[in-house]
């Protein structure tokens, strides 16, 4: 909370702490996997080098995190959404009207409003 000068990511005690570690180790973990299947896919591809030269020196993965992000980010929003009860989702993404019909989005564009929401908060 930017207000208050608390880091909200980091919790409040050390449990909170220590779960969103382990969150971090998880996503490191995964991310690992995805950069190594990334590397044997490429093996005989010559983007292999510039694969390495843009992630291989981040042992968190975080760039290759955000570009991850970038690609996905629009399935992501229609994976999230595509069950929603459209209560919620029509009334903020849609300026309030009713172009829905019960649906959860107006339109198929993620939503920008979220972008700069911690995912964590959503």
């Amino acid at each position: 909370d930017i207000v208050r000068g608390k880091d909200l990511f980091r919790g409040y005690d050390k449990n909170d702490r220590e779960q969103k570690q382990k969150i971090q180790d998880n996503l490191k973990d995964i991310f690992g996997k995805i950069y190594d299947n990334l590397m044997e896919d490429l093996k005989k591809d010559k983007t292999k080098e510039e694969i390495e030269a843009r992630y291989g020196n981040d042992e968190h993965f975080f760039k290759l995190r955000e570009d991850w992000w970038d690609a996905n980010r629009k399935e992501v929003w229609k994976a999230m959404t595509c069950e929603a009860n459209g209560s919620y989702f029509r009334k903020t993404a849609c300026a309030g009207i009713d172009p829905t019909d019960n649906k959860c989005r107006c339109v198929t564009d993620v939503p920008t409003n979220f972008d700069y929401v911690p995912q964590y908060l959503r």
